[in-house]
C-alpha cells in the first residue's frame, strides 16, 4: 500500500487513469453467457452457400515463368466434362465478366458471354500483369520482349504461361483454349499469336490495337487524338481505374481551346506523373519508339498457324487501322490459308453488344448478335469442339451498308485497283481530269473545325459512338470546308477496298493538316425522311503535312509551294446507288478529337506555344497545277460470292 502511495505521489496522474478505468459490466437479470458477444460479428472468411447454382467460380492467381501471379477468374458449368476453354487477358478488371451473383450461369455473366455460356464454354478471364489483382508492374501495350522491353517476359510469355496453367489444372476442360477480346483485349490476343502455346487453337482478335501512331487510338497518321488523355489517367494513375481529367465546363470544344496544346493540358493536369504519357510526348514521329511496337509487323515476322479471325467495325471511331493491317500484311506474306477478315456495320465494340442500328442507320435484325451466334462461335466450335461448319467461314467477309447485307470474298481486293474521282472548278466531282484551277480557305486555329458540333463532351457515349455517320451538313457550311460532288448518279458506283486521298496544295503557313472525307449523299427518302439530303461519311482520315515525305522525319512545308500529300482512308465495301450524289470535303482541322496544328512547323506540336499558332490560307489544287482526287477502289461489278 506505501509502494503504491508513492507511487501516485511520483505520477499523480496515475489517479485519473485509474478513475476512468471500466467498472465491470454489471449482470442483468436474464443475460445469459450466449448473449454476450466481445468479439466481431464478421467472420474471418464468409463462405456462402451455392447450393442451386450451375456454374462454380475458381478466383486463383496463376504464376509466371519470373514468379510473378496473374489474377484469374475461371467459371465452370457444373458437372462440365471435355468443355474448351475462352480466354480473354484484360487490363480493365478480370471481374467485368462475372458481373452478377445469380444461380445461373447465362445470368451471371455479361451480355457478350451469354451465347458462349449457352454453347458449352469454360469462360476464364485474367487481369494484365500489373493490373487490378494481378501483380508485378503495369507497362501500357507493353512492348514484345527486345529493344524496347529488355525483360524477359511480355504478353506473348504471360499468355502462353496461363495457357500452359489451365490446360494442366482444369480438370473439366477438353485441354484446347480459344482467345478472344476487343481493343486492348484484341492486342493482347495478338500478342499470344507470336508465340502462340500448343493448345491455343483459334483465336479471334476484335478490333485490336495495333499502331497506335499510323491508325489506332494514339495517333492517325501523326495527328495525337486528344480524346486519349483521360484514358491515360484511367489506366496508369492507379493500379484500378483511374480518373478522367477534371473539366472546367462542359463543353470540350472550349476546354481544349482555352488550355492550348495537348502538352499544355498535360501540364496542367499532371501527366509528368505518368510513365506513359511522358514517352508518347517525346515521341510525336513515327520512329523507332513506334515501328518496334508496330503488331502488323510483328505479325508477319513472326507467323502462327492458329486459324485467325480479324474483326473491327466500318465506323470504329477508336481502332479504325489493326484488324485489316494485319490482315492484309500477313495475306501478302504468304500467310492467309489461316487468317480471316469480318468487317462489320459497327462502332468500336459493338461486335460484343447489340447492333440492330448505329446512329441513324437501321439494319435488318442484330447484326452483331446474328453473326456471333451463326459465324464466330462456329468458328471457334470448328477448332475447339471438332465441329466442322457446313460453310467454311470465307478469306474475308464485309458487311455491305447501302445494301444491308453481308459479302463474302474469296479474296479481298484491298487496295489493288483506284480510280481517281477529280476535283473540279465550281465544286464539282468527275472521273474525267479538270482543267487547272484551285480552290482556298483560310485555316484559322483559333475556330477549328469541330468532330461534333459543340458543345461536345468525349464522356457522351452516344455521340463518341457514332460521330463517324454524323451528317457533315454543318461542316459543309463552314468557310474553312470546301466541299465538291457529283451530278446525281445514273448508275451505282460500287466500291471495295481502301481508298485514297490525293490532294496537292499549297499554304502560306510551314505545317499543317488535311482532313479528307469521302460522303454520300442521299436524295429525299420518303420512308426515312430524317435521311433526305443526308450526307452520310463512308470513309475519312486526317493527315499531319509534316510527314508527307517520310513519318519518321518531319519536314517543314515550303510556305507558297504545292505539295502532294496522299494517304489511305478506311476501308470500304459500299454501293453509291443511283439518284445518290458522291461528295468530297477538305478541310484542316477535327477538334478537340484531334489536337490543332498551330500551322507554323515547331519541332514538337506537343509544346507548341500560343505565338506559334497562326492563319495559313491554303490552296487546294486540280488540273495541270496538280490532278487533286480521290482515288476510289471502283469495281464493275461485285467480286463478292454469290
Amino acid at each position: 500500500m506505501r509502494r503504491s502511495a508513492a507511487l501516485l505521489a511520483l505520477f499523480p496522474w496515475a489517479t485519473i487513469a485509474l478513475a476512468s478505468a471500466p467498472a465491470p459490466a454489471p449482470t442483468a437479470p436474464g443475460v445469459t453467457p450466449d448473449m454476450v458477444q466481445t468479439g466481431s460479428d464478421i467472420p474471418a472468411k464468409w463462405e456462402e452457400p451455392k447450393e442451386g447454382y450451375d456454374y462454380i467460380k475458381r478466383d486463383v492467381m496463376i504464376p509466371m515463368r519470373d514468379g510473378v501471379k496473374l489474377h484469374t477468374i475461371i467459371v465452370i458449368p457444373k458437372n462440365a466434362h471435355g468443355l474448351p476453354m475462352l480466354l480473354e487477358r484484360t487490363p480493365y478488371d478480370a471481374t467485368f465478366d462475372l458481373q452478377h451473383d445469380a444461380p445461373k450461369l447465362r445470368d451471371a455473366v455479361w451480355s457478350a458471354q451469354r451465347e458462349w455460356v449457352d454453347d458449352g464454354y469454360i469462360i476464364v478471364s485474367q487481369d494484365i500483369r500489373g493490373k487490378y489483382g494481378s501483380e508485378g508492374k503495369y507497362v501500357m501495350t507493353r512492348p514484345p520482349i527486345g529493344a524496347l522491353n529488355p525483360t524477359k517476359t511480355d504478353d506473348t510469355t504471360d499468355a502462353y504461361d496461363t495457357i500452359d496453367w489451365l490446360v494442366k489444372n482444369v480438370p473439366q476442360s477438353n485441354g484446347r483454349v480459344g482467345m478472344i477480346g476487343s481493343s486492348y483485349d484484341g492486342w493482347t490476343v495478338t500478342m499470344a499469336l507470336l508465340g502462340p502455346h500448343p493448345a491455343l487453337k483459334v483465336a479471334a482478335p476484335e478490333s485490336p490495337m495495333i499502331d497506335g501512331w499510323m491508325g489506332d487510338d494514339w495517333f492517325h497518321y501523326g495527328a495525337f487524338r486528344q480524346v486519349n488523355l483521360d484514358y491515360f489517367t484511367e489506366q496508369t494513375s492507379k493500379t484500378g481505374k483511374g480518373k478522367e481529367v477534371a473539366r472546367p465546363t462542359p463543353d470540350d470544344y472550349a476546354n481544349f481551346l482555352e488550355v492550348g496544346s495537348a502538352g499544355k493540358w498535360a501540364e496542367k493536369n499532371g501527366f509528368d506523373q505518368l510513365g506513359f504519357w511522358k514517352r508518347l510526348s517525346v515521341h510525336p514521329a513515327y520512329d523507332a519508339f513506334w515501328q518496334g511496337q508496330a503488331l502488323d509487323k510483328a505479325v508477319v515476322a513472326r507467323p502462327s498457324t492458329v486459324p485467325t479471325m480479324w474483326l473491327q467495325g466500318l465506323w470504329d471511331q477508336e481502332d479504325m487501322y489493326g484488324a485489316v493491317h494485319s490482315y492484309e500484311a500477313l495475306t501478302a506474306a504468304g500467310h492467309g490459308a489461316n487468317n480471316h477478315l469480318v468487317m462489320g456495320p459497327w462502332y468500336h465494340s459493338q461486335i460484343n453488344r447489340s447492333a440492330t442500328e448505329l446512329g441513324p442507320l437501321k439494319w435488318k435484325g442484330d447484326t452483331a448478335a446474328d453473326f456471333r451466334r451463326d459465324v464466330l462461335i462456329p468458328f471457334f466450335d470448328e477448332y475447339l469442339k471438332d465441329r466442322k461448319q457446313a460453310t467454311p467461314l470465307p478469306a474475308a467477309m464485309i458487311y455491305n451498308p447501302s445494301e444491308k447485307h453481308w459479302d463474302k470474298f474469296a479474296s479481298w481486293p484491298g487496295t489493288s485497283s483506284l480510280t481517281p474521282l477529280y476535283l473540279q472548278p465550281g465544286n464539282g466531282l468527275s472521273f474525267q481530269p479538270a482543267s487547272a484551277g484551285e480552290d482556298s480557305y483560310v485555316s484559322d486555329p483559333a475556330k477549328p473545325v469541330p468532330f461534333l458540333a459543340p458543345p461536345v463532351g468525349f464522356s457522351e457515349h452516344a455521340r463518341w459512338t457514332t460521330w463517324l455517320v454524323q451528317d457533315q451538313r454543318a461542316a459543309g457550311t463552314r468557310t474553312d470546308v470546301l466541299s465538291y460532288e457529283t451530278p446525281v448518279l445514273d448508275k451505282a458506283v460500287t466500291v471495295q477496298g481502301a481508298p485514297f486521298a490525293d490532294i496537292f496544295a499549297k499554304t502560306t503557313g510551314t505545317d499543317g493538316d488535311f482532313v479528307v472525307k469521302l460522303i454520300d449523299v442521299y436524295p429525299n427518302v420518303a420512308e426515312q425522311p430524317e435521311m433526305s439530303g443526308y450526307q452520310l461519311p463512308i470513309s475519312m482520315d486526317i493527315f499531319r503535312g509534316r510527314y508527307r515525305q517520310s513519318f519518321e522525319h518531319p519536314s517543314a512545308i515550303p510556305a507558297g509551294q504545292v505539295q502532294e500529300y496522299k494517304f489511305r482512308l478506311p476501308t470500304v465495301n459500299y454501293v453509291f446507288k443511283p439518284g445518290h450524289r458522291i461528295m468530297v470535303q477538305i478541310q484542316s482541322s477535327l477538334f478537340p478529337l484531334y489536337d490543332r496544328n498551330p500551322q507554323t512547323y515547331v519541332p514538337n506540336i506537343f509544346f507548341a506555344k500560343p505565338e506559334d499558332y497562326k492563319k495559313a490560307t491554303v490552296s487546294v489544287e486540280y488540273g495541270a497545277g496538280g490532278a487533286s482526287a480521290v482515288l476510289l477502289p471502283v469495281v464493275a461489278a461485285s467480286t463478292a460470292e454469290k
